[in-house]
């Protein structure tokens, strides 16, 4: 798998402040990966943080739409389904030129859910995979399974856009409003609920390092 995604050709590493507007950073998505597949643009992983809102994948089903005036929904052309974002959620958009990294789909999407793993391997968070359920899952004392990280992405020409949100500290009642990703019969997870101080800034370090291991290696962008 590795192999197959990584490439030794540096991807620009963005980190914005403060909260991004979801329609602005959806434009700025396509934009950015229309440039990429033209050979315009270098491959880039932008972080981020949105304010309270939902978005829908192109498999929503829109009775798992529980709360539909609580906050925006946004309609997008991700796979998957309903899923939230918000303050105290890690958001990262990657936009790779899979031309460059295998042409394999199915390795891009382990490729994505390992670094996450990788990175929370950092703060000793046991993260796994489950069969039939994209994503990343952690496993409670009890038996009980939760949903730390959800992944949605798009390929247009070979390049990705959307990607990955893992909670760090987000009010996990506003996944109420939803069906997470479909899926009724387990809940949601975040660092800190599992009794994890990590900030943001700490969990963007173990991305950074996790994505360079697995996809190769990055340059901040000024």
């Amino acid at each position: 798998m590795t192999d197959k995604i990584f490439s030794d050709k540096p991807v620009l590493w963005e980190v914005s402040e403060g909260l991004t507007d979801y329609a602005f950073a959806h434009e700025r998505m396509k934009t950015r990966a229309a440039a990429i597949a033209a050979g315009e643009a270098e491959e880039l992983v932008w972080l981020v943080e949105h304010p309270p809102l939902y978005t829908a994948g192109t498999s929503a089903n829109p009775a798992d739409l529980v709360a539909p005036d609580r906050f925006e929904v946004h309609e997008t052309g991700r796979g998957g389904q309903y899923t939230y974002h918000g303050p105290g959620q890690r958001v990262g958009y990657v936009m790779l030129d899979l031309r460059d990294r295998g042409r394999d789909v199915s390795a891009f999407v382990r490729g994505l859910e390992q670094w996450i793993i990788d990175a929370l391997a950092q703060f000793d968070v046991t993260a796994e995979r489950r069969c039939g359920r994209v994503g990343v899952w952690v496993t409670r004392n009890d038996g009980r399974e939760e949903k730390i990280a959800a992944i949605g992405v798009r390929l247009k020409k070979w390049v990705s856009f959307h990607g990955i949100s893992v909670n760090v500290s987000p009010d996990l009642t506003h996944f109420d409003g939803i069906i997470p990703c479909g899926i009724r019969e387990h809940g949601v997870a975040s660092l800190a609920n599992l009794g994890h101080s990590a900030t943001m800034v700490d969990l963007d370090m173990a991305l950074k390092s996790a994505f360079e291991a697995l996809f190769g290696p990055t340059t901040i962008t000024a």
